[in-house]
């Protein structure tokens, strides 16, 4: 299963994602859960890492581990954070929906580091 902590500060911003583990859904030819949920995670923190005044730490350490974290970002600039936050939550919900016990998303809001 694919777990997926995500983390909203008080103004709605994505400020923090740490994905592990694999749906294991498909151990023919590839799971698609699995790159459905990678293509969503990176793209998001590469959208956050294009915003200008943004600043972005994220790594993927090994297979099936990937975060990210929101560091900086310029204050009048947070709708387009929230677009890009709602974006991700929006696809990997569907993903937990539409595949029950392949991935399991947890959203905190109003997070503070």
């Amino acid at each position: 299963m694919i777990e997926v902590r995500a983390r909203l500060g008080e103004d709605g911003v994505l400020r923090r994602v740490d994905s592990s583990g694999h749906a294991g859904t498909d151990a023919g030819s590839g799971d698609l859960v699995c790159a459905a949920a990678s293509v969503l995670l990176r793209t998001a923190y590469e959208a956050l890492a294009q915003v200008p005044g943004v600043r972005v730490e994220g790594s993927a350490p090994e297979p099936g581990k990937l975060w990210f974290s929101l560091r900086d970002y310029p204050p009048g600039g947070t709708d387009r954070l929230r677009g890009i936050g709602d974006f991700l939550l929006t696809g990997l919900s569907g993903l937990e929906r539409e595949h029950p016990g392949a991935l399991k998303l947890t959203t905190e809001r109003h997070w503070r580091e």
